[in-house]
């Protein structure tokens, strides 16, 4: 009898968790080395089967062979290219291909970025502000002492006279879907494996691979779905009150 608070509850539901994620993609479309996220979703028995490793559906049904509930399938990460964007600074970095740029966090744990928006610390070694210092081929981090330096596509780094100071690190994951974001927009997890033949363009960032007037649109859809569930949710419970109490007369 209720079935359809289920089904309308469900889907608003769905249209929040999906406009969270539009959200935060469009909060980040000026992030530099930012991968886009996107939502799936799928009935809730069928989420259970892929947590639970199985596709065999040979159980008996609750209710019969309805979907009342959707439930989140999988958030995954759009490690697509973003577009490399001359910035003119000594101190930027910006890959081309897969790969990410190591940090050895505060903590001591080693974090993966895309964004090669670098600097100095107080100690003369490059680093991402807020986050580390910056690791070298070796996993070492890179101690430059100046900013008056010149690099290759390779992201060797030379001092003005031409000498060899360090090359970044750059890393690769055979399995992106081993990786984890964490709220500063840094990676953790995998198994990284130094990148031998890394193209590195100096004095770039990697724009956001996000695709704002994809977002935007996916944002109204997704608005709107969810007020029309909404007042259809309204005009339910409107009519399931009155059909009580027509039924409580009787």
């Amino acid at each position: 009898m209720f079935r359809g608070f289920y089904n309308l509850t469900s889907g608003m539901l769905t249209q929040q968790r999906n406009l969270n994620v539009v959200g935060n993609n469009l909060v980040n479309v000026s992030t530099a080395g930012f991968k886009q996220e996107r939502y799936t979703a799928s009935t809730f028995d069928e989420v259970m089967l892929s947590w639970a490793g199985t596709k065999d559906k040979s159980y008996q049904e609750i209710g019969g062979p309805y979907a009342y509930i959707r439930a989140t399938s999988q958030i995954y990460t759009d490690y697509s290219q973003g577009v490399p964007e001359p910035t003119g600074i000594l101190l930027d970095f910006a890959i081309e291909g897969p790969g990410f740029f190591a940090i050895q966090g505060d903590d001591g744990q080693t974090y993966y970025t895309r964004s090669g928006s670098f600097t100095l610390d107080n100690e003369g070694y490059l680093c991402y502000p807020g986050q580390g210092r910056v690791l070298d081929v070796e996993g070492q981090p890179i101690q430059l002492l100046t900013d008056k330096i010149e690099a290759d596509n390779r992201g060797r780094i030379f001092s003005s006279a031409g000498n060899l100071m360090a090359q970044l690190g750059v890393y690769a994951f055979e399995d992106t879907a081993q990786l984890t974001r964490n709220g500063e927009g840094f990676y953790t997890g995998g198994q990284a494996q130094l990148d031998e033949n890394p193209l590195v363009h100096w004095q770039y960032l990697e724009r956001a691979n996000v695709d704002l007037i994809q977002q935007m649109t996916e944002m109204l859809t997704c608005q709107r779905s969810l007020q029309s569930a909404a007042q259809v949710s309204k005009m339910y419970d409107t009519m399931m009150t009155k059909t009580t109490d027509d039924v409580g007369r009787l």
